[in-house]
C-alpha cells in the first residue's frame, strides 16, 4: 500500500507566491496539500481556497510555529504517513521532496532535515550564513547534534515523529523546538541536500537577523531552565 505524504505549508500574506507554490508542488504529483493561513490580511485564503486545496485558517496572526503546529496536527487527522514541510515563499523546491522523503520511506530515519550547505551552489547571504553557522555551534553545544544546517524549515518526518514532536513555540522559534524534540525523544534523523532559493521576495518575507539571535538565546535559556 503506497504511503499517504502530505505537504503542510504556513502561509501570512503570502498572495504574490502561494498559487505558483501549489501548481508547483501539483506538477511534481503532490495532492495532500495543507495550507494553514494564519490570520493574513490580503487575500491568501480566497486564493488557496479556491486551488483544491485543505484550506485551514487561523482567524489571528499566531506565528509560523503554530501554523505548522495546526497543519501538522490536521494531517495525522487525516492519516498522514509522512508529512513535509514546506515553505509559502517559493523559497523550496518541490523536485527535492523526494529526496527528503525516500530515507523515512526506507526505514533509515524518522526525521530527514534539509541543509543548504550540504550543497555548493547554496546563495544564502553571507550574514545569514553567519548567523546560521552560529546556530549549528549552539545546537551542537547544548544538544550535541552535529547538524550542517541549524535552521532550515524544509523537513520529512514520518507519522511516529510528527506525533513525538510537540510544537509549543507559536513563531519561528518552534524550527530551534522541533530540532530540540528531536534529540530529547531520540528520534532517528538524517540530513539531506536541498536547494535554498534567496530572492528579494524570500528575503523580505524571512525572519530578520535580529529575530535569529532572540531565537537563540531563548535556547540558552530554556536549555539551561530544564
Amino acid at each position: 500500500m503506497s504511503k499517504k505524504i502530505f505537504i503542510v505549508i504556513a502561509a501570512y500574506n503570502e498572495e504574490k507566491s502561494i498559487v505558483k507554490v501549489i501548481k508547483n508542488l501539483k506538477s511534481h504529483g503532490y495532492k495532500n496539500i495543507v495550507i494553514v493561513d494564519d490570520g493574513s490580511s490580503d487575500q491568501t485564503y480566497n486564493l488557496i481556497d479556491k486551488q483544491g486545496v485543505f484550506a485551514l485558517k487561523h482567524p489571528i496572526n499566531r506565528g509560523q510555529g503554530a501554523s505548522l503546529k495546526t497543519g501538522i496536527d490536521f494531517a495525522l487527522l487525516k492519516g498522514a504517513d509522512i508529512i513535509v514541510t514546506f515553505d509559502a515563499d517559493g523559497q523550496h523546491h518541490a523536485e527535492d521532496i523526494k529526496k527528503l522523503v525516500d530515507p523515512v520511506l526506507k526505514g533509515k530515519c524518522d526525521a530527514a532535515l534539509g541543509s543548504r550547505f550540504l550543497r555548493k551552489d547554496s546563495n544564502t547571504p553571507p550574514i545569514r550564513k553567519i548567523l546560521i553557522r552560529v546556530g549549528i555551534l549552539v545546537v551542537w553545544f547544548l544538544y550535541g547534534m552535529k547538524l550542517t544546517d541549524s535552521h532550515n524549515g524544509f523537513r520529512a518526518l514520518s507519522r511516529f515523529a510528527a506525533q513525538k514532536i510537540d510544537i509549543t513555540s507559536d513563531r519561528m522559534e518552534h524550527a530551534s523546538q522541533i530540532v530540540e524534540e528531536i534529540n530529547k525523544n531520540k528520534i532517528k534523523y538524517k540530513e539531506i541536500p536541498v536547494t535554498i532559493t534567496y530572492t528579494d521576495y524570500s528575503k523580505q518575507k524571512g525572519q530578520s537577523n535580529f529575530n535569529s539571535v532572540k531565537i537563540g538565546l531563548r535556547m540558552l535559556f530554556r536549555k539551561l531552565m530544564n
